[in-house]
């Protein structure tokens, strides 16, 4: 298989008018942990095709983006004939230009209705999940290249090892709580804003329903590649590793120990984290930081995808990547260092499957609302009009330099 080159995408992040999902609605409660609804995104549910356009403009060979739940089942039973034709056009048109149809299958957001039943909670999460991922597959999985079945499953145990602030964590508890009053449930639960006392019933909850969902889109197609992706960061240990090992045991290892039984592992990196012995350490003193408060380090993909390989034993694709910045210069002089790293690690003999950027637009991230900048696009707030950035020559021209004559 050839190496792929591609972009990634999230549906709720960049479609808009997700009204259906379990985001929007936790967007519009009293407290909202969100700063600020995600509304109108970038009104990718409309301009998806001149999306396509500018992945095919840049010489690229895959497209990762997904199909948002809520669209498909809006209500618990009914599956909406309308967004399976919308995400199977999609993929039908990747297909005429040449670029392979990475698609993921539950990117963070959820139905509404599924929230209200505890979303991963929920003793039946696992069977309406694979239900969900038969009815896609059985609709257009016969035309996509690889299935992602979860994104980041991982995440919030990772934040937990982040710096923010207790305000934070207070809010993500009081949105919740808000959002079970409002939907007049006791427990209303989202992917992405979970309870600590929580974390390992949440987790387990996505891997019982990672291999319910595999199971389903093996069954239809026996040949395609399934996997899910987990956010990594580079974690480094400086003097002792017991707090770096004791991170990545608790952050990591139920994913890549379940990876064996899979086709490839995601790996969505953005940033190292250093640690010594009493915990983790400050970025190094002068480091450039990126929007999110990490330092600047092209290095970190190449750490990461070589450690989970070694840990993982399967091949890895790195299905997202990125720098949160508003200094475009900065994306363009990152590119080739962590690419070059990539190479590297190829060189030594990591399987990789493909690189896809994070993220084609400037786009909605999630309680940071459209502060962040990871776009090789730019998306005027007020028109939605895509420029593309400097970034993004810079990323086609490396494409064409790998690829060869």
């Amino acid at each position: 298989m050839n190496f792929l080159w591609g972009v990634a995408t999230s549906g709720h992040q960049t479609e808009g008018g997700n009204s259906d999902s379990d985001t929007w609605f936790a967007e519009h409660v009293t407290p909202t942990v969100f700063r600020e609804p995600s509304g109108p995104a970038c009104d990718g549910f409309h301009r998806w095709r001149d999306d396509l356009d500018l992945v095919a403009g840049m010489g690229l060979t895959a497209y990762r983006f997904s199909v948002e739940w809520a669209r498909v089942e809006p209500v618990e039973g009914s599956f909406s004939a309308a967004a399976l034709d919308h995400y199977a056009a999609i993929v039908n048109r990747c297909v005429e230009l040449g670029l392979a149809p990475v698609v993921t299958f539950n990117h963070m957001t959820c139905p509404h209705w599924f929230a209200a039943r505890g979303a991963w909670l929920d003793p039946a999460s696992a069977s309406l999940f694979a239900r969900y991922c038969g009815v896609v597959m059985d609709r257009f999985g016969a035309s996509i290249s690889h299935a992602v079945t979860l994104n980041e499953p991982n995440l919030p145990r990772l934040l937990s090892w982040s710096p923010l602030p207790p305000e934070i964590r207070e809010l993500e508890r009081a949105t919740l709580d808000a959002a079970g009053k409002a939907a007049g449930v006791h427990r209303y639960r989202l992917t992405n804003v979970v309870l600590p006392e929580e974390f390992d019933a949440m987790e387990e909850g996505q891997a019982v329903a990672h291999v319910a969902a595999r199971e389903a889109i093996r069954s239809r197609r026996p040949d395609l590649p399934v996997g899910l992706s987990i956010a990594v960061v580079d974690d480094q240990a400086v003097g002792s590793a017991d707090i770096r090992d004791h991170k990545r045991s608790e952050v990591y290892g139920r994913w890549l120990r379940s990876a064996a039984e899979d086709d490839f592992i995601g790996v969505q990196n953005y940033e190292r984290a250093r640690y010594d012995g009493d915990g983790p350490l400050p970025p190094p003193s002068g480091a450039v930081l990126n929007q999110l408060g990490s330092d600047i380090y092209p290095p970190s993909l190449g750490n990461a995808i070589r450690y989970v390989h070694a840990e993982a034993g399967v091949p890895v694709f790195v299905t997202e990547h990125g720098i949160a910045t508003e200094d475009d210069t900065q994306r363009a002089a990152f590119l080739e260092p962590a690419l070059a790293g990539l190479r590297e690690a190829i060189d030594d003999g990591v399987p990789v499957l493909g690189y896809l950027h994070w993220t084609l637009l400037d786009n909605f991230e999630w309680i940071f609302g459209y502060g962040p900048k990871l776009g090789l696009v730019e998306v005027d707030r007020q028109s939605l009009a895509r420029t593309p950035k400097a970034s993004s020559a810079e990323y086609a021209r490396i494409v064409r330099a790998a690829s060869g004559p």
